[in-house]
């Protein structure tokens, strides 16, 4: 693994060369959404929108072949500023159900997620289906934290609470006055049966992977169970798997604010009280910022790149939520392991 060093300079220069990088992090990315089902139409398939990428992969799961599900964000996006087409906008109203993450999470998504709840569009999010946290430090301490897949007994509590959802929307598409009574009985039951039985399956997935990650990080040391990120985004990952987040370069839930000359002299400090060996960049982030700042904190410090919020383009190692989960598991046991 690279090690990036440095020795220390002055602080004033240390913090002008950081505050230089801090507009690579705080400019949002730009780039195109890919959903399933590109002929812009609904077809005869029930339409189930989903925000994000994570969530997509773990509807596609439920659902299966039973529906078309739309995924709005694209490959290794940030979901926090990730903006969508006209064409996408007019298909959510066609959906038979919206599935958000919620907690303010997708922000360049909010005018359209509130318009389909205004022309009644069936609605959910993530977060009134789980036990959310609140961010413990930063610019957000006190507010709700969104990012809630990075523990994945939350992400069963998802898919617990989305089954009957879908089950009803996609027994619901279709039906009318020209569908006979046993037509539309049998059709149901189908549905719900399918589902039911992918979401059993796709749960004992969720679980294995909880068993592997909870094994894969028992074997780092206590003391050294700290994280450092670009902003915060394993509170919930922290608070199940029993590690301390020390600090983020950008102290805040999202990714569109930018950290002040302070609050770098701080993670600065807090990096060399805690003896953190590695820092975490998001994949979905540049990481110039990161560099400078281990260079610049004159320690043996590591940067690595997860998959924090967004899974990846096939064949980059995150093709899916479990696939990301477990690729996540292996870089922050293998940077903090001593």
């Amino acid at each position: 693994m690279p090690r990036c060093t440095s020795p220390r300079g002055s602080t004033p220069a240390r913090l002008r060369l950081i505050l230089a990088g801090a507009a690579l992090l705080a400019v949002p990315l730009a780039g195109c959404t890919t959903a399933t089902g590109g002929d812009g139409t609904a077809g005869d398939r029930p339409l189930i929108v989903v925000t994000t990428n994570v969530l997509g992969d773990v509807v596609s799961n439920i659902v299966g072949d039973s529906a078309e599900v739309m995924t709005l964000m694209p490959p290794n996006a940030d979901p926090h500023s990730f903006q969508i087409s006209a064409k996408e906008a007019a298909r959510i109203n066609n959906a038979d159900l919206l599935v958000s993450n919620g907690l303010g999470l997708e922000e360049g998504l909010s005018q359209h997620i509130d318009a389909a709840a205004a022309d009644g569009i069936p609605s959910i999010t993530a977060g009134e289906l789980v036990d959310v946290l609140d961010y413990a430090a930063g610019e957000s301490e006190g507010a709700v934290d969104p990012h809630l897949w990075t523990d994945p007994t939350r992400i069963l509590a998802v898919v617990e609470g989305l089954t009957p959802l879908l089950q009803d929307a996609i027994s619901a598409h279709g039906t009318d006055d020209t569908t006979s009574d046993s037509a539309a009985s049998d059709s149901a039951a189908s549905s719900t049966n399918l589902i039911a039985g992918n979401a059993a399956a796709y749960s004992a997935e969720l679980e294995q992977l909880d068993a592997e990650m909870d094994a894969a990080f028992a074997a780092i040391p206590a003391a050294g169970r700290n994280l450092v990120t670009n902003h915060h985004v394993f509170g919930y990952l922290a608070d199940r798997y029993d590690f301390t987040v020390i600090g983020a370069v950008i102290p805040s839930g999202t990714t569109l604010a930018a950290p002040s000359a302070s609050d770098l002299a701080s993670l600065v400090t807090a990096i060399e009280q805690a003896g953190v060996s590695t820092i975490f960049a998001d994949s979905s982030q540049p990481d110039r910022l990161v560099q400078v700042l281990a260079d610049e904190a004159g320690i043996d410090v590591a940067v690595v790149d997860l998959f924090t919020e967004s899974l990846s383009a096939p064949g980059e190692g995150a093709e899916t939520y479990l696939d990301m989960m477990r690729s996540n598991t292996e870089s922050i046991a293998t940077g903090l392991s001593p």
